[in-house]
């Protein structure tokens, strides 16, 4: 038997002669020399457990690792545009591209951290290189958003270098945490391990909905440097990261530690390149064949071949996916700036800010895939409707284009709230009397305003003034009681004005016209300002806002104060008075008549509203072979990179409108989903286990001519151990 044995290992040379005793005997110190090294790294090893469970103790710190590490993602990414707006000054296309380009980048470098692992350093070396690599690019990106650290140019570049460092290292450890979490468990506790993914993809979502809650706190309510505290925002999860790392490097000695084993990836791209390459060669000399991948079978196994066919075949399947991705992603950057013009008060003191809205995504996963699972899906089985995992997708990409059609007339409803700058040669006009009766006012050859103006009344709105160039001065009659007045005013082209008519002070004059700041703050802060109908000089503290209002109808700068109830302050000369200001709401304007009434008007008010990934893996996991797993995730990561790179490609080149914008997304994806249905009608689901019934247990029988024995023996990927998951 032994005889026989040695028989089977014997192999030829590159001269078709049958190798010596010498070279037996070298294929069997190989094999020790593998067992050997595999101690060495640990595989054989046994991790202790956990109270007498098969639960390995080196879990727990993989698993509070991968807590930390997406605390500090998600926290730092849920601030990220808004810092982009309001800290470097960008605007929002810019802002939105960026911010696909760092998410793109993020999906393009789990790739290449997967090389690595795979193929040089192993997963936990490289999980502690990239790490170290990640911290940096934390620290970076925080010291680029404390203002006294250079100038804008110096705080620009900072944050790049640290969101480019970022990238390289989230994406790096991606496909490897997972992996060798799964790699630490005896080969019998499947069930263990099964268990182990659970509660890791629980701990994700968990540091996603806790992070983006609390770096957004972090950001607003946190005052430093004179504003919201982006260093602090930013500075948290670098303190997470730290402490993964540290965490991870702390249970270093639990570890199983598995050797670089080859990555599948790199040998299906060759097997891929030498079938196009033979084929352009040979077609002309050789007689066609079925497949065009079976023109690598001179070099690489039929098997190997044959799992390459299904992986494509699941592959074109992903061609559509990446719209679905260009919709996901905009959470946190085209709904988080639509959510900065809302009302985020949902009634009973629960308010969140614009870049919490993300916190809902990680929460809905959690809450509606048991609803799902357990409930919606079985309920439709009874009905039989098969429910295939294509189906499924499809479902959920119709679904994403009717959430961008909700965006959409959220959209449209919110700019119903703003006042649309006037067009050129035209200005924007409200009144307010501040007299004790009625006044009529009358422009010259203008009807603009017909009506008398009743006392201490809200202006109805703004109103369009024509004008004969970019200046006019117009000579305005206000009359009052039976008095006429004369007032010259100069409007410009493009700005909007409020007129404040009030009695007659020294002089005759009994107009102030002041330009309104009309631009909703893209904070979701109130703005305010005060008029001065008192004879003194009046000081007024609201929060931490500072006015100032003139003696006889003074009227102070609008100042931007953060959404909240307020009672301001006033000091006249030595005194001092409170004033109940009530809520200042979310993106309002509010003018405060200070007079013995102490009259709140509100210029114009609030606006109000709020507006599967899964099955994709269950269609990887049941038609493709276990060796490919690690290709399919790739091709899927792909698929999350280019939906990132529409986005980013839209946002700087399309310049349309944002309900436009929202409403071309939904119609591109309603498009796709068409076409994804059809694609998905026409496919047929393939069993990977056939392929152990074509080709039994022979799997290493298969002549590779131009390899050594030992590349021979890893071009079987049935023979590979579990590769690093993308």
């Amino acid at each position: 038997m032994i005889l026989k044995k040695l028989q089977y290992l014997k192999k030829t040379d590159e001269t078709g002669r049958p190798s010596t005793s010498t070279e037996d005997d070298n294929t069997v110190e190989l094999d020790k020399e593998k067992s050997v090294d595999a101690e060495d790294h640990g595989k054989g090893k046994r991790s202790p457990k956990l109270c007498g469970t098969n639960y390995p103790v080196s879990i727990a710190f993989i698993v509070v690792n991968e807590f930390c590490e997406r605390f500090s993602y998600y926290g730092m990414k849920a601030v990220l545009t808004l810092y982009f707006i309001h800290y470097l000054g960008w605007d929002k296309n810019l802002s939105t591209a960026v911010y696909h380009a760092f998410s793109s980048l993020c999906y393009f470098t789990p790739l290449l951290g997967a090389v690595i692992a795979d193929s040089w350093l192993g997963k936990f070396k490289t999980i502690i290189y990239l790490s170290i690599v990640y911290v940096i690019g934390h620290v970076v990106k925080s010291v680029g958003a404390i203002p006294d650290v250079g100038d804008s140019t110096a705080h620009v570049v900072l944050s790049m270098l640290g969101l480019i460092l970022i990238a390289f290292g989230t994406g790096g450890i991606k496909p490897c945490v997972a992996a060798f979490g799964g790699d630490q468990f005896d080969e019998e506790n499947t069930d263990e391990r099964r268990k182990f993914f659970s509660i890791f993809y629980m701990s994700i979502n968990a540091g996603s909905v806790l992070s983006t809650v609390v770096t957004p706190i972090l950001r607003g309510d946190v005052q430093c440097f004179g504003g919201d505290c982006y260093a602090l925002a930013f500075g948290v999860p670098a303190i997470l990261m730290v402490i993964a790392l540290v965490v991870f490097i702390a249970g270093s000695g639990l570890y199983k530690k598995s050797p670089p084993e080859g990555n599948v990836l790199l040998r299906v791209c060759q097997c891929i390149g030498f079938a196009i390459k033979n084929r352009w060669r040979n077609s002309k000399t050789s007689p066609e064949r079925r497949h065009w991948l079976d023109w690598a079978e001179e070099k690489y196994p039929k098997r190997l071949i044959e799992e390459i066919k299904m992986v494509l075949r699941v592959q074109i399947l992903y061609i559509p996916l990446p719209m679905f991705w260009a919709l996901f992603d905009q959470q946190g950057s085209r709904w988080t700036l639509q959510a900065t013009r809302m009302n985020m008060d949902f009634g009973g003191g629960f308010v969140i800010k614009p870049d919490q809205m993300q916190m809902l995504n990680a929460l809905l996963i959690l809450v509606f895939i048991p609803i799902f699972d357990m409930g919606i899906y079985p309920l439709i089985e009874l009905c039989r409707i098969k429910l295939t995992p294509l189906r499924k997708m499809t479902v959920g990409m119709i679904l994403a284009a009717l959430a961008f059609c909700a965006a959409t007339v959220v959209e449209i409803n919110v700019i119903k709230t703003v006042v649309e700058p006037s067009p050129a040669k035209e200005s924007l006009v409200q009144v307010y009397n501040l007299m004790d009766s009625d006044v009529t006012v009358k422009f010259p050859g203008h009807s603009v305003f017909s009506e008398p103006l009743k006392s201490h009344e809200d202006p109805t709105g703004y109103t369009a003034l024509p004008l004969a160039d970019e200046f006019e001065l117009h000579t305005v009659t206000v009359i009052h009681s039976g008095a006429e007045y004369q007032c010259a005013l100069t409007f410009t082209e493009r700005t909007a004005y409020s007129l404040f008519l009030h009695p007659a002070q020294p002089g005759g004059s009994v107009c102030k016209l002041v330009e309104d700041y009309i631009t909703k703050s893209e904070t979701g802060a109130a703005y305010l300002r005060f008029i001065n109908t008192h004879t003194e000089n009046i000081n007024i503290t609201v929060g931490t806002a500072e006015f100032y209002a003139a003696a006889n109808y003074g009227i102070s700068h609008n100042v931007s104060v953060a959404r909240g109830e307020y009672k301001g302050v006033c000091k006249i000369d030595s005194s001092h008075y409170q004033i109940d200001l009530g809520l200042l709401d979310f993106g309002a304007f509010y003018t405060v008549i200070l007079s013995n009434v102490g009259k709140r008007w509100s210029d114009f008010e609030k606006d109000g509203g709020y507006p599967s990934q899964q099955h994709s893996h269950r269609l990887a996991n049941s038609t493709a072979p276990a060796s490919m797993k690690s290709v399919l995730q790739a091709g899927w990561l792909m698929t999350v990179a280019s939906g990132n790179v529409i986005v980013l490609t839209v946002a700087e080149g399309a310049g349309m409108e944002q309900w436009s914008e929202f409403l071309l997304f939904a119609g591109l994806l309603v498009g796709v989903s068409i076409i994804f249905s059809v694609m998905a009608y026409f496919y047929t689901y393939v069993d990977p286990d056939q392929l152990d019934k074509i080709f039994g247990d022979n799997k290493d029988n298969e002549k590779m001519k131009g390899f050594d024995s030992k590349k021979q023996e890893m071009l079987s990927l049935t023979d590979v151990p579990k590769q690093t998951k993308m």
